[in-house]
């Protein structure tokens, strides 16, 4: 590339920089800043509450056994 070629890309670059700031702006405005009212966190306890008797107790279901419905020689599905 000649300088003169150089130069030009870098007064288009720049003159498209500029465009865009000012583009910009204008549409997006001035930022106005507001107060905004948060909810603060509550700290954690270390104090462990019991769990409810309704739900763990020795005759509650165990999610973690294998439920077989019918027979133990079914093939699973797609073969």
């Amino acid at each position: 590339m000649k300088k003169s070629d150089v130069a030009l890309l870098i007064l288009v670059v720049s003159v498209s920089i500029a465009i865009s700031f000012f583009v910009g702006q204008s549409l997006l405005g001035k930022s106005i800043a507001k107060e905004v009212e948060v909810e603060t966190a509550e700290p954690i306890s270390a104090d462990i509450v019991e769990p409810s008797p309704s739900i763990f107790n020795k005759d509650a279901l165990n999610p973690t056994v294998q439920i077989t419905i019918g027979g133990g020689n079914q093939q699973p599905f797609g073969n």
